[in-house]
């Protein structure tokens, strides 16, 4: 198998810089939600916040068993992107394959998370549209990681793009939270197309990167 530089498959400077913001909006929205789960009673937060922690804590262990796991992803992925650790072999490999585990706990443990989708059925169709493509694109990368396919990279780009999109709703929800008195809007209306705008921006976002950057799909395992 051919293997070219892993500077010419690494992500510009500016890509790097998104992705990083990514992470970080997920981790800490990860992290905001276990400190509510495990240190802060529901009603210690009044109106709407207190609200949306309620309906967390009702299906507390099935909402840990979701975000730890996005945590811990989120958390290696810059390390699965350096290309230095891409350079050890043995070690990214070793990274892929957590990413693996963990990327398939968090795919399937969202599909119970959607029983009672805050958003209604605008939610609901999002989450299993893009968790859907999530965990299609995530069983074809780990099929060409198997067989040291180097083409991996495109599905597992694909699907880290998908998740990612959980970062880009939290910025869209804030706005909608910071008009509601303009928009009238509650959370249970405006969750759903949050969840549509996050998702559907990171996965356009990520196929136009796979057409822009193609050296992506040939990189060495």
């Amino acid at each position: 198998m051919t293997r070219i530089p892993a500077t010419e498959a690494t992500p510009s400077s500016w890509t790097r810089v998104v992705l990083y913001i990514l992470c970080f909006i997920a981790a800490a929205a990860a992290l905001r939600r276990i400190v509510a789960l495990l240190l802060v009673q529901a009603s210690a937060r009044a109106g709407q916040f207190g609200d949306l922690d309620a309906i967390f804590a009702e299906r507390k262990a099935l909402t840990l068993a979701h975000i730890v796991p996005a945590l811990a992803f989120v958390l290696l992925l810059p390390l699965w992107f350096s290309a230095r650790l891409r350079s050890r072999e043995p070690l990214h490999r070793r990274i892929t394959w957590a990413l693996f585990v963990l990327g398939f706990i968090v795919g399937i443990t969202a599909i119970p998370m959607v029983a009672t989708p805050v958003g209604g059925v605008t939610e609901l169709s999002a989450i299993i549209v893009f968790d859907g493509i999530f965990l299609f694109s995530f069983v074809r990368a780990l099929m060409l990681f198997l067989k040291h396919q180097p083409r991996y990279r495109e599905w597992m780009l694909r699907a880290i793009a998908v998740l990612l999109g959980i970062a880009t709703t939290r910025p869209v929800m804030g706005v909608f939270f910071a008009t509601m008195r303009i928009t009238h809007l509650e959370p249970r209306q405006f969750f759903g197309i949050a969840f549509w705008i996050g998702f559907a921006a990171t996965y356009l976002a990520g196929e136009w990167y796979l057409r822009r950057h193609p050296e992506e799909l040939s990189a060495a395992t």
